[in-house]
């Protein structure tokens, strides 16, 4: 069984090129999957291998309190191991055949309420690097980019007389997104008075530049946006993509279109938009709750 176990690890490495922590993860399933048909059902072939002892194991591992998508996740290990095995050692048997993925948990994404909102934005413009930081999130919250997608902005991809800006999603999809006045307004200060002074006399394209005049990376922005948040006085955790997320938000309770948002977002499917539905009818029923005489 191991030998087998090591071909299909070769097979993932060698054919179909899958990253170090990739393999790790493959391994790691497929071991502990190992270990439990052997201790369990003593197991010595794989092609004794039954449906049921697979169904086992993912009820084995939703006992021991592993999420949906874990199960999720193990399950497509557990089916491309099987599905190789059919191929390679011409066995006939495909257990894990037919069984059906656990739907993921979907968390609700966590947002900032506009007066939060309003409060991190308020940053005190002192030097170059206060100024860089407020354009950095007055345009985040203004277009929902991606925190990927705003460190990799160039200049030439602002178009600030036509308020709008141009980036390049997931799988180097391009997308317009509108700019409100004030984030083109905090972009044009930090163009005429902080992007020189950053740039060092050095050259570079991308818009949104380190203390070194580099462009400036996504953990570089993280610090940023925790320091800025706590000097804020906010205790709600807030990550790059909150700003994102409490974009969507925000428009969706102000009557923007699904579609609209979908777009903006650079969304591939509106299923993935649809998240956002739940969060405005649950801010819904708060304020329902809070404020209803008879809630």
């Amino acid at each position: 069984m191991q030998d087998m176990l090591n071909d299909f690890l070769h097979y993932l490495r060698v054919e179909r090129g899958l990253s170090k922590n990739t393999l790790e993860s493959y391994k790691r399933d497929l071991v502990t999957y190992n270990k439990y048909l052997v201790s369990t059902y003593k197991i010595e072939k794989w092609d004794t291998v039954v449906r049921n002892h697979v169904m086992q194991y993912l009820y084995q591992l939703k006992d021991q309190g592993k999420s949906s998508a874990t199960i999720a996740r193990t399950l497509s290990s557990l089916r491309l191991f099987h599905q190789f095995l059919v191929r390679e050692y011409h066995l006939t048997n495909d257990p894990s055949l037919h069984i059906e993925t656990p739907k993921k948990d979907r968390k609700l994404p966590k947002v900032l309420s506009a007066d939060e909102v309003e409060t991190l934005l308020t940053i005190h413009v002192k030097d170059p690097l206060s100024i860089r930081n407020k354009a950095m999130l007055e345009m985040l919250y203004a277009s929902g980019l991606r925190v990927s997608e705003l460190m990799s902005l160039k200049v030439s991809d602002l178009h600030l007389t036509m308020g709008f800006v141009r980036c390049f999603g997931k799988g180097s999809k391009e997308r317009i997104v509108p700019l409100g006045d004030l984030a083109k307004e905090s972009v044009e200060s930090y163009l005429s008075f902080s992007r020189d002074s950053l740039l060092k006399k050095k050259n570079s394209d991308f818009l949104f530049l380190n203390h070194h005049g580099n462009k400036l990376s996504r953990q570089g922005f993280w610090k940023i946006l925790k320091g800025i948040s706590r000097e804020a006085g906010i205790t709600k955790e807030i990550t790059p993509h909150t700003l994102r997320h409490s974009f969507a938000t925000h428009l969706l309770e102000n009557g923007a279109d699904l579609r609209s948002v979908q777009e903006m977002l650079g969304h591939a499917d509106i299923s993935t938009t649809q998240i956002y539905t739940h969060v405005t009818k649950a801010r819904l029923k708060d304020i329902y709750k809070s404020y209803h005489p008879r809630a």
